[in-house]
């Protein structure tokens, strides 16, 4: 799949993709969903790709996104990564693919042009190429760049790592290799890097997610993060997944956010959703419809 690339304003923002494929059954996905809603938006959700014809499974994509600002390139998430063992979850287990990199060169970026790789949260599937095997050690990927994570997500993770690190292996070999490396900048969810970069809160998935917001009234994007995962999450924002820190406060998060959005010129970038993954927001109903561009 080649790298999807688009302007907002001055700001260039690529896709970098690692895998898009069915993964769950959505009644296991989301725990909370009945069959009857299930059954009510199948059509939709499978003429959209969103789940699977043959499978009926939900369709996701893990990537990254690049965005280059007239002054830095900066990476929001990065995925599961290579080498990394993985036994609870065998479809990312000890994963050895050139995709992300195949991805992330056609941008025309190296890696050790990036200025700053923003952690929206620190789950599995979002920090995995923050480092990379060298001669038996774990080592920043990106060597030149800072790896922004919220105080809160870092310290809660570092917490469960330190009391059973089988429990959580990705910040032992994706988050700490870095702290150790004195390349984390951590800061709060809502903090502000410049009048273009700014992050905004929205916990609930995990104990401290941030989604980022690039670009000016007018000519902005927000990139989600796990803030939502599909679009029948914006259809009903108060349905939660499986992995959810705290269902209730992410569905409060998608209302308020796409609150914000709805009707706007605000290009939302998910981190989940098949391709193409990027879209605005409109009302529906009592809730939203994800409209992809």
């Amino acid at each position: 799949m080649a790298t999807t690339t688009f302007d907002v304003g001055d700001i260039k923002i690529h896709r970098v993709v690692e895998q898009e494929a069915p993964f769950f059954d959505p009644l296991g996905f989301f725990p909370t969903l009945t069959p009857e809603v299930l059954e009510e938006n199948r059509g939709w959700m499978t003429d959209g790709g969103y789940l699977d014809r043959k499978t009926g499974e939900v369709v996701l994509c893990i990537q990254s996104y690049l965005v280059q600002t007239k002054h830095h390139n900066i990476l929001i998430d990065s995925c599961v990564g290579n080498h990394k063992p993985r036994p609870t979850r065998p479809f990312w287990d000890m994963m050895n693919t050139d995709r992300f990199g195949k991805s992330l060169a056609c941008t025309g970026v190296s890696p050790d042009q990036i200025d700053f790789v923003m952690c929206t949260h620190l789950h599995v599937d979002h920090v995995g190429w923050n480092t990379k095997l060298d001669n038996g050690r774990w080592v920043p990927t990106f060597p030149k760049a800072k790896y922004v994570f919220s105080d809160k997500e870092l310290a809660h993770w570092t917490e469960i790592e330190q009391k059973d690190p089988a429990a959580a292996p990705w910040i032992t070999d994706s988050v700490l290799p870095i702290v150790a490396a004195k390349r984390e900048e951590v800061v709060t969810s809502s903090h502000a890097f410049s009048d273009i970069v700014k992050l905004i809160s929205t916990p609930g998935h995990s104990i401290d997610h941030f989604s980022v917001q690039v670009g000016k009234p007018g000519a902005d994007a927000v990139i989600t993060g796990d803030m939502i995962h599909s679009p029948l999450q914006a259809r009903y924002p108060e349905l939660g997944m499986r992995a959810d820190y705290h269902s209730p406060t992410a569905g409060e998060s998608r209302r308020k956010l796409f609150g914000d959005l709805c009707d706007t010129s605000t290009l939302v970038c998910t981190a989940h959703f098949p391709s193409p993954s990027s879209g605005r927001i409109k009302r529906w109903g009592d809730g939203f419809k994800f409209d992809p561009v």
